[in-house]
């Protein structure tokens, strides 16, 4: 089983959406990547995992071009912006869905706020990649 998460920076929801993936069956295999991505993680969202025992800090900010030929059982989407630019992809792909996230690194307000949000969309995201889990790979 292969699974590719694309967002627009891959520094923040794609990888946090990619280590609760892997957290949940290790014989997956999981990469993320962005469609302009910055090349860096985003310290918070390091931090945030962290916090919940899943370590994402040795991940690395990828463009999908480097995917672009490979064979997928899953492509999916978590932002606006990288549901609309998603490239076409030449491999394979079985199912290419879109499970949408608020982007926290673009929260405004005091750090406490912005934590909070950073907090908020990673429990967003793990509910909704632990429903797709069990309802399309675990079943």
């Amino acid at each position: 089983m292969k699974v590719l998460i694309l967002c627009t920076g891959n520094s923040c929801r794609s990888q946090m959406a990619h280590g609760f993936l892997q957290s949940f069956d290790a014989n997956i295999t999981v990469c993320s990547a962005g469609t302009e991505a910055s090349g860096k993680l985003n310290a918070k969202a390091v931090k945030a995992m962290a916090e919940i025992g899943i370590d994402i800090s040795g991940h690395t900010s990828d463009s999908v071009s480097k995917y672009l030929d490979e064979e997928w059982d899953y492509v999916i989407t978590v932002c606006g912006g990288a549901n609309e630019a998603c490239p076409a992809f030449v491999g394979k792909v079985k199912h290419r869905l879109h499970i949408g996230f608020d982007d926290p690194s673009h929260a405004l307000g005091s750090e406490e706020f912005i934590w909070s949000e950073f907090i908020r969309v990673r429990d967003e995201i793990k509910a909704g990649f632990r429903k797709f889990y069990d309802e399309q790979i675990k079943r």
